[in-house]
Protein backbone atom coordinates (compact mmCIF):
# COMPACT_ATOMS: atom_id res chain seq x y z
CA UNK A 1 0.00 0.00 0.00
CA UNK A 2 1.57 3.59 -0.89
CA UNK A 3 1.37 6.48 0.87
CA UNK A 4 -1.28 8.12 -0.72
CA UNK A 5 -3.54 5.32 -0.29
CA UNK A 6 -2.78 5.18 3.27
CA UNK A 7 -3.54 8.57 3.99
CA UNK A 8 -6.65 7.89 2.33
CA UNK A 9 -7.64 5.40 4.41
CA UNK A 10 -6.95 7.20 7.19
CA UNK A 11 -9.20 9.97 6.05
CA UNK A 12 -11.81 7.39 5.85
CA UNK A 13 -11.45 6.23 8.99
CA UNK A 14 -11.61 9.94 9.87
CA UNK A 15 -14.90 10.74 8.82
CA UNK A 16 -16.47 6.98 9.97
CA UNK A 17 -15.57 8.11 14.02
CA UNK A 18 -16.72 11.84 13.20
CA UNK A 19 -20.18 10.69 11.60
CA UNK A 20 -20.41 8.33 14.27
CA UNK A 21 -19.47 10.71 16.98
CA UNK A 22 -22.32 13.34 15.41
CA UNK A 23 -25.40 10.85 15.65
CA UNK A 24 -24.12 10.16 19.51
CA UNK A 25 -24.72 14.23 20.41
CA UNK A 26 -27.76 13.96 17.74
CA UNK A 27 -29.02 11.21 20.48
CA UNK A 28 -28.03 13.79 23.08
CA UNK A 29 -30.07 16.81 21.28
CA UNK A 30 -33.17 14.25 20.98
CA UNK A 31 -33.13 13.70 24.64
CA UNK A 32 -33.08 17.37 25.26
CA UNK A 33 -35.53 18.09 22.95
CA UNK A 34 -37.90 15.95 24.18
CA UNK A 35 -37.05 17.03 27.58
CA UNK A 36 -37.88 20.29 26.09
CA UNK A 37 -41.65 19.00 24.98
CA UNK A 38 -42.05 16.81 28.24
CA UNK A 39 -40.93 19.98 30.53
CA UNK A 40 -42.79 22.19 28.70
CA UNK A 41 -46.34 20.69 29.19
CA UNK A 42 -48.80 22.66 31.55
CA UNK A 43 -50.59 21.22 34.31
CA UNK A 44 -53.64 19.67 33.58
CA UNK A 45 -55.33 22.14 36.04
CA UNK A 46 -53.92 25.09 33.36
CA UNK A 47 -54.85 23.12 30.33
CA UNK A 48 -58.68 22.64 31.49
CA UNK A 49 -58.48 26.73 32.56
CA UNK A 50 -57.50 27.68 29.10
CA UNK A 51 -59.74 25.15 27.60
CA UNK A 52 -62.71 26.66 29.38
CA UNK A 53 -61.20 30.11 28.39
CA UNK A 54 -60.66 29.60 25.05
CA UNK A 55 -64.30 28.49 24.73
CA UNK A 56 -66.16 31.02 26.57
CA UNK A 57 -64.22 33.48 24.20
CA UNK A 58 -65.15 31.33 20.80
CA UNK A 59 -68.74 31.31 22.26
CA UNK A 60 -68.71 34.99 23.20
CA UNK A 61 -66.50 36.99 20.55
CA UNK A 62 -65.97 34.53 17.94
CA UNK A 63 -64.41 36.15 15.07
CA UNK A 64 -67.56 36.75 12.03
CA UNK A 65 -69.85 35.65 14.34
CA UNK A 66 -72.34 38.13 16.19
CA UNK A 67 -74.99 37.19 18.85
CA UNK A 68 -78.53 38.53 18.05
CA UNK A 69 -80.74 39.89 21.09
CA UNK A 70 -84.56 39.66 20.60
CA UNK A 71 -86.41 41.60 23.25
CA UNK A 72 -89.80 40.85 23.85
CA UNK A 73 -91.61 42.84 26.45
CA UNK A 74 -89.61 42.67 29.50
CA UNK A 75 -87.31 39.32 28.34
CA UNK A 76 -84.44 39.16 26.35
CA UNK A 77 -83.18 36.01 24.42
CA UNK A 78 -80.10 34.83 23.22
CA UNK A 79 -80.05 33.22 20.00
CA UNK A 80 -77.41 30.93 19.90
CA UNK A 81 -74.95 31.55 16.99
CA UNK A 82 -74.12 28.79 14.71
CA UNK A 83 -70.72 27.32 15.39
CA UNK A 84 -68.44 27.03 12.06
CA UNK A 85 -67.02 23.59 12.04
CA UNK A 86 -65.13 23.65 9.08
CA UNK A 87 -63.37 27.28 8.36
CA UNK A 88 -60.44 27.46 6.61
CA UNK A 89 -57.06 27.75 8.56
CA UNK A 90 -56.76 31.61 7.64
CA UNK A 91 -60.10 32.48 8.84
CA UNK A 92 -60.07 31.08 12.71
CA UNK A 93 -57.78 33.81 14.30
CA UNK A 94 -56.31 31.05 16.41
CA UNK A 95 -52.75 32.23 17.40
CA UNK A 96 -49.66 30.68 17.47
CA UNK A 97 -48.97 28.41 20.26
CA UNK A 98 -45.60 29.36 22.80
CA UNK A 99 -43.62 26.61 21.13
CA UNK A 100 -42.32 23.55 22.39
CA UNK A 101 -40.87 24.99 25.55
CA UNK A 102 -44.54 26.12 26.25
CA UNK A 103 -43.59 29.19 27.97
CA UNK A 104 -41.75 27.04 31.12
CA UNK A 105 -38.26 28.41 31.87
CA UNK A 106 -37.12 24.62 32.38
CA UNK A 107 -38.55 24.07 29.25
CA UNK A 108 -36.54 26.24 27.27
CA UNK A 109 -33.59 25.89 29.08
CA UNK A 110 -33.77 22.07 27.39
CA UNK A 111 -34.62 23.98 24.60
CA UNK A 112 -31.14 25.88 23.99
CA UNK A 113 -29.48 23.37 25.60
CA UNK A 114 -30.97 20.72 22.13
CA UNK A 115 -30.26 23.82 19.90
CA UNK A 116 -26.68 23.66 21.37
CA UNK A 117 -25.75 20.00 21.20
CA UNK A 118 -27.47 20.27 17.66
CA UNK A 119 -24.64 23.07 16.46
CA UNK A 120 -22.26 20.62 17.94
CA UNK A 121 -23.11 17.53 16.05
CA UNK A 122 -23.81 19.32 12.89
CA UNK A 123 -19.63 20.53 13.24
CA UNK A 124 -18.88 16.83 13.77
CA UNK A 125 -21.18 16.12 10.47
CA UNK A 126 -19.41 18.40 8.27
CA UNK A 127 -16.14 17.09 9.26
CA UNK A 128 -16.97 13.70 8.72
CA UNK A 129 -18.62 14.68 5.34
CA UNK A 130 -15.24 17.01 4.81
CA UNK A 131 -13.04 13.47 5.27
CA UNK A 132 -15.00 11.62 3.36
CA UNK A 133 -14.23 13.78 0.51
CA UNK A 134 -10.50 14.00 1.18
CA UNK A 135 -10.48 10.24 0.93
CA UNK A 136 -12.11 9.82 -2.52
CA UNK A 137 -10.43 13.48 -2.91
CA UNK A 138 -13.84 14.43 -5.33
CA UNK A 139 -17.19 15.61 -4.39
CA UNK A 140 -18.49 13.73 -1.10
CA UNK A 141 -21.56 11.91 -2.91
CA UNK A 142 -20.63 9.31 -5.27
CA UNK A 143 -22.90 6.76 -3.96
CA UNK A 144 -26.12 6.16 -1.67
CA UNK A 145 -24.10 6.67 1.42
CA UNK A 146 -22.32 9.69 0.79
CA UNK A 147 -25.50 10.95 -0.37
CA UNK A 148 -27.34 10.29 2.53
CA UNK A 149 -24.98 11.51 5.31
CA UNK A 150 -24.66 14.93 3.41
CA UNK A 151 -28.40 14.72 3.10
CA UNK A 152 -28.86 14.91 6.74
CA UNK A 153 -25.88 17.47 7.57
CA UNK A 154 -27.64 20.13 4.81
CA UNK A 155 -31.13 19.37 6.60
CA UNK A 156 -29.60 20.24 9.68
CA UNK A 157 -27.55 23.01 8.58
CA UNK A 158 -30.86 24.42 6.49
CA UNK A 159 -32.71 24.41 10.52
CA UNK A 160 -30.01 25.86 11.71
CA UNK A 161 -29.84 29.02 9.51
CA UNK A 162 -33.63 29.39 10.12
CA UNK A 163 -32.52 29.48 14.00
CA UNK A 164 -30.03 32.03 12.96
CA UNK A 165 -32.15 34.25 11.06
CA UNK A 166 -34.61 34.29 14.28
CA UNK A 167 -37.28 32.39 12.85
CA UNK A 168 -39.50 30.31 15.57
CA UNK A 169 -38.76 26.53 14.22
CA UNK A 170 -37.56 25.50 17.22
CA UNK A 171 -40.62 22.94 16.87
CA UNK A 172 -38.55 21.07 14.37
CA UNK A 173 -35.69 20.29 16.34
CA UNK A 174 -37.28 17.15 17.76
CA UNK A 175 -38.46 15.92 14.46
CA UNK A 176 -35.62 16.77 12.59
CA UNK A 177 -33.02 15.18 15.05
CA UNK A 178 -34.99 11.82 14.86
CA UNK A 179 -34.77 11.34 11.51
CA UNK A 180 -30.92 12.60 11.01
CA UNK A 181 -30.52 9.59 13.46
CA UNK A 182 -32.48 7.22 11.43
CA UNK A 183 -30.46 8.60 8.09
CA UNK A 184 -27.46 7.64 9.55
CA UNK A 185 -28.10 4.92 11.04
CA UNK A 186 -29.12 3.59 8.09
CA UNK A 187 -26.11 4.94 6.26
CA UNK A 188 -23.84 3.28 8.43
CA UNK A 189 -25.48 -0.30 8.85
CA UNK A 190 -26.67 -0.50 5.70
CA UNK A 191 -26.12 1.72 3.11
CA UNK A 192 -21.96 1.89 3.80
CA UNK A 193 -19.43 1.30 0.74
CA UNK A 194 -16.07 2.09 0.92
CA UNK A 195 -14.47 4.91 -0.20
CA UNK A 196 -13.73 4.48 -3.91
CA UNK A 197 -13.58 6.23 -7.26
CA UNK A 198 -16.28 7.44 -9.48
CA UNK A 199 -16.56 5.39 -12.88
CA UNK A 200 -14.57 7.53 -15.74
CA UNK A 201 -18.03 9.09 -17.31
CA UNK A 202 -18.96 10.56 -14.38
CA UNK A 203 -15.98 12.45 -13.12
CA UNK A 204 -17.05 15.87 -13.99
CA UNK A 205 -17.39 19.37 -12.43
CA UNK A 206 -21.23 18.81 -12.76
CA UNK A 207 -21.14 16.21 -9.97
CA UNK A 208 -20.54 19.55 -7.61
CA UNK A 209 -23.03 21.30 -9.33
CA UNK A 210 -26.09 18.99 -10.20
CA UNK A 211 -26.04 16.50 -6.73
CA UNK A 212 -25.09 19.34 -4.74
CA UNK A 213 -28.00 21.37 -6.21
CA UNK A 214 -30.04 17.58 -5.38
CA UNK A 215 -29.25 17.64 -2.06
CA UNK A 216 -30.06 21.29 -0.93
CA UNK A 217 -33.47 21.22 -2.77
CA UNK A 218 -34.20 17.57 -1.00
CA UNK A 219 -33.08 18.92 2.47
CA UNK A 220 -35.07 22.08 2.07
CA UNK A 221 -38.47 19.94 0.66
CA UNK A 222 -38.06 17.27 3.91
CA UNK A 223 -38.28 20.68 6.41
CA UNK A 224 -41.87 21.91 4.12
CA UNK A 225 -42.73 17.60 4.70
CA UNK A 226 -42.73 18.04 8.24
CA UNK A 227 -44.58 21.37 8.31
CA UNK A 228 -47.36 20.08 5.77
CA UNK A 229 -47.39 16.67 8.23
CA UNK A 230 -47.84 18.39 11.60
CA UNK A 231 -50.46 20.89 9.78
CA UNK A 232 -52.63 17.93 9.23
CA UNK A 233 -52.53 17.33 12.94
CA UNK A 234 -52.96 21.04 13.98
CA UNK A 235 -55.63 21.41 11.76
CA UNK A 236 -57.60 18.32 13.11
CA UNK A 237 -56.74 19.98 16.34
CA UNK A 238 -58.06 23.40 15.68
CA UNK A 239 -61.33 22.10 13.97
CA UNK A 240 -62.00 20.41 17.32
CA UNK A 241 -61.59 23.55 19.18
CA UNK A 242 -64.09 24.94 16.75
CA UNK A 243 -67.01 23.10 17.67
CA UNK A 244 -66.28 23.06 21.34
CA UNK A 245 -64.56 19.54 21.53
CA UNK A 246 -61.60 20.77 23.54
CA UNK A 247 -59.20 17.73 23.77
CA UNK A 248 -57.28 17.41 26.82
CA UNK A 249 -54.31 15.19 27.95
CA UNK A 250 -50.62 15.15 26.97
CA UNK A 251 -51.81 15.17 23.07
CA UNK A 252 -53.98 18.38 23.30
CA UNK A 253 -50.87 20.20 25.23
CA UNK A 254 -48.55 19.20 22.53
CA UNK A 255 -51.07 20.63 20.08
CA UNK A 256 -51.59 23.42 21.59
CA UNK A 257 -48.18 24.15 21.70
CA UNK A 258 -47.71 23.98 18.13
CA UNK A 259 -47.93 27.26 15.42
CA UNK A 260 -51.66 27.65 14.36
CA UNK A 261 -52.44 25.41 11.12
CA UNK A 262 -52.30 28.85 8.94
CA UNK A 263 -48.66 29.09 10.27
CA UNK A 264 -47.71 25.86 9.20
CA UNK A 265 -49.42 25.72 6.12
CA UNK A 266 -47.53 29.05 5.35
CA UNK A 267 -44.26 27.38 6.18
CA UNK A 268 -44.71 25.09 4.17
CA UNK A 269 -45.91 26.50 1.16
CA UNK A 270 -42.80 29.33 1.36
CA UNK A 271 -40.36 26.53 2.05
CA UNK A 272 -41.32 24.38 -1.24
CA UNK A 273 -41.69 27.80 -3.48
CA UNK A 274 -38.46 29.16 -1.84
CA UNK A 275 -36.55 26.19 -3.68
CA UNK A 276 -38.43 25.02 -6.56
CA UNK A 277 -36.53 26.77 -9.09
CA UNK A 278 -33.13 25.28 -7.52
CA UNK A 279 -34.79 21.78 -8.43
CA UNK A 280 -35.94 22.99 -11.98
CA UNK A 281 -32.41 23.91 -12.12
CA UNK A 282 -31.18 20.54 -10.56
CA UNK A 283 -33.01 18.78 -13.33
CA UNK A 284 -31.64 21.02 -15.90
CA UNK A 285 -28.15 20.74 -15.00
CA UNK A 286 -28.48 16.84 -15.11
CA UNK A 287 -30.06 16.90 -18.43
CA UNK A 288 -26.23 19.06 -19.74
CA UNK A 289 -24.29 16.42 -17.68
CA UNK A 290 -26.36 13.64 -19.27
CA UNK A 291 -25.44 15.43 -22.86
CA UNK A 292 -21.39 15.34 -21.68
CA UNK A 293 -21.45 11.70 -20.36
CA UNK A 294 -23.76 9.74 -22.48
CA UNK A 295 -24.00 11.97 -25.66
CA UNK A 296 -27.54 12.39 -25.17
CA UNK A 297 -29.83 15.36 -23.10
CA UNK A 298 -32.97 12.82 -21.75
CA UNK A 299 -33.03 9.16 -22.50
CA UNK A 300 -36.02 8.52 -19.86
CA UNK A 301 -33.89 6.77 -17.24
CA UNK A 302 -35.78 5.50 -14.42
CA UNK A 303 -34.10 8.27 -12.40
CA UNK A 304 -34.58 10.78 -14.90
CA UNK A 305 -38.59 10.38 -15.28
CA UNK A 306 -39.12 10.03 -11.36
CA UNK A 307 -37.42 13.47 -11.46
CA UNK A 308 -39.55 15.22 -13.91
CA UNK A 309 -42.49 13.39 -11.85
CA UNK A 310 -41.58 14.72 -8.65
CA UNK A 311 -41.19 18.16 -10.73
CA UNK A 312 -44.70 17.95 -12.00
CA UNK A 313 -45.88 17.10 -8.31
CA UNK A 314 -44.61 19.76 -6.89
CA UNK A 315 -45.23 22.29 -10.09
CA UNK A 316 -48.75 21.07 -9.45
CA UNK A 317 -48.98 21.76 -6.20
CA UNK A 318 -47.59 26.06 -6.34
CA UNK A 319 -50.23 26.09 -8.93
CA UNK A 320 -52.99 24.65 -7.07
CA UNK A 321 -51.76 27.48 -4.26
CA UNK A 322 -51.19 29.93 -6.48
CA UNK A 323 -54.01 29.86 -8.95
CA UNK A 324 -56.76 27.70 -7.67
CA UNK A 325 -56.45 29.07 -4.21
CA UNK A 326 -55.62 26.09 -2.28
CA UNK A 327 -55.20 25.98 0.90
CA UNK A 328 -55.49 23.78 3.80
CA UNK A 329 -55.40 19.82 3.47
CA UNK A 330 -55.66 19.70 0.12
CA UNK A 331 -52.50 21.32 -0.67
CA UNK A 332 -50.89 19.52 2.62
CA UNK A 333 -51.93 16.33 1.00
CA UNK A 334 -50.39 17.07 -2.48
CA UNK A 335 -46.96 18.62 -0.81
CA UNK A 336 -46.85 15.29 0.73
CA UNK A 337 -47.12 13.28 -1.91
CA UNK A 338 -44.68 15.30 -3.98
CA UNK A 339 -41.98 14.45 -1.03
CA UNK A 340 -43.24 10.90 -1.65
CA UNK A 341 -42.06 10.95 -4.94
CA UNK A 342 -38.70 13.00 -4.34
CA UNK A 343 -38.32 9.82 -1.63
CA UNK A 344 -39.27 7.25 -4.13
CA UNK A 345 -36.60 9.14 -6.71
CA UNK A 346 -33.96 8.35 -4.16
CA UNK A 347 -34.42 5.61 -2.22
CA UNK A 348 -36.43 2.73 -4.31
CA UNK A 349 -35.33 3.96 -7.91
CA UNK A 350 -31.68 3.65 -6.60
CA UNK A 351 -32.22 0.51 -4.60
CA UNK A 352 -35.14 -1.53 -6.73
CA UNK A 353 -34.60 -0.07 -10.31
CA UNK A 354 -32.19 -0.38 -12.51
CA UNK A 355 -30.35 2.48 -14.72
CA UNK A 356 -27.46 4.94 -15.66
CA UNK A 357 -28.09 6.40 -12.27
CA UNK A 358 -27.65 3.19 -9.98
CA UNK A 359 -25.08 4.05 -7.59
CA UNK A 360 -22.06 1.82 -7.07
CA UNK A 361 -22.07 -0.62 -4.56
CA UNK A 362 -25.66 -0.75 -3.85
Amino acid sequence: MNIAAAVNENFANYSNYLIRSAMFVYALAFLAHLAEWVFGARSRVAVQSAALTGEAEQKSAAPGVTVKVTARGGTTTLERPKVITRASASDRGIADGPGAAGGSEKGDLYGRIAVSFTVLAWLLHFGGVAFRAASVQRAPWGNMYEFSTTFGMVAVGAYLVLLALKKDVRWIGLFLTTTVLLDLGLALSVLYTSSDQLVPALHSYWLWIHVSCAIISGAVFYLAAVGSLLYLFRDHFEVALTAGRAQEGRWGDIMRRLPSAATLDKFAYRMNALVFPLWTFTIIAGAIWAQAAWGHYWEWDPKETWSFITWVAYAGYLHARATAGWKGRKAAYLALAAFACFLFNYYGVNIFVTGKHSYAGV
